[in-house]
């Protein structure tokens, strides 16, 4: 099993404003590479992908260098300003220092809804693909109709939609999530990440029974060959372990066949970001 979706950070070095708030105390505080081989270890996950929290140059170079020494860390999808005019050597000394897989932009925090179809940004995501790297989509269902005309807009890159684009699975509409995200799935260069369901829904209340409809949903609209197992932890841990994540995740996807699920729990992570790591 690869984990293609996990952060680390440590409110005592550095601020995270999506961090605060009452009800996200349960995790402000450090999550540490032995805190994650713990977890990993007891799940019987072989690789992880980590990925960025904040939009910091810093952190990005922290995550890399932590990356290029730490066998279980297969890649990083990092943060650097798309719109900045020298991205392409940005990226380009980025790569260099450690397993830089992709680059990721809080796009769900931006006022404006179109953020990722504005010609700057736009410009940006095709320096990204010319890297040879990935991009994550992090949105929610009113962004959904931006992200579909940045992927239109870059064909030749590869983009992953993190955490299904996060539908309101506690108390909010089945449309437009669904139908946006069966629209996106239309375009062959999207993989969406089967990760974040249990912070979607009800944190104290959800069940698996809760989530399957909306992961039926995500498999049938992208294909297991598509989809990958992201735990999302830690924030997972505001409703569930990992464990909890991992269990919820293997009975979704109980109804594939095993060389489906082989696609969603390893493989298609390989594909979507080329990690350098063998399938088995």
């Amino acid at each position: 099993m690869i984990d293609a979706h996990h952060h680390l950070w440590d409110p005592t070095r550095r601020a995270y404003p999506w961090l605060a708030g009452d009800a996200l105390a349960p995790i402000r505080r450090p999550y540490t590479v032995d805190d994650l081989r713990a977890v990993t270890r007891a799940a019987g996950v072989r690789a992880t992908v980590l990925v960025q929290t904040v939009s910091s140059d810093e952190e990005t170079a922290e995550f890399l260098d932590l990356a290029a020494r730490e066998p279980l860390i297969s890649g990083v999808v990092g943060w650097a300003d798309l719109t900045a005019p020298d991205l392409a050597d940005r990226l380009a000394e980025l790569r260099a220092r450690g397993p830089l897989a992709g680059l990721r932009h809080q796009a769900e925090d931006e006022p404006d809804p179109d953020w990722l179809a504005r010609p700057d940004v736009l410009r940006g995501l095709a320096a990204v693909a010319a890297a040879g790297l990935t991009y994550d989509l992090l949105v929610r269902p009113p962004q959904l109709p931006a992200a579909r005309k940045a992927v239109d807009a870059v064909p030749e890159l590869r983009f992953v939609l993190d955490h299904a684009g996060k539908p309101p699975i506690a108390r909010g509409p089945w449309q437009p999530w669904a139908g946006e995200l069966a629209a996106l799935a239309e375009r062959p260069n999207v993989y969406c990440k089967f990760s974040g369901l249990v912070t979607e829904a009800d944190w104290a209340e959800w069940r698996v029974g809760h989530l399957r409809r909306h992961a039926e949903h995500v498999l049938e609209s992208f294909g297991a060959d598509r989809v990958l197992f992201g735990s999302d932890w830690p924030v997972c841990e505001l409703a569930a372990s990992y464990q909890a994540v991992v269990d919820a995740a293997l009975s979704l996807t109980g109804p594939l066949s095993d060389a489906e699920r082989a696609e969603v729990f390893e493989h298609t992570v390989v594909r979507a970001y080329h990690l350098p790591i063998s399938q088995v």
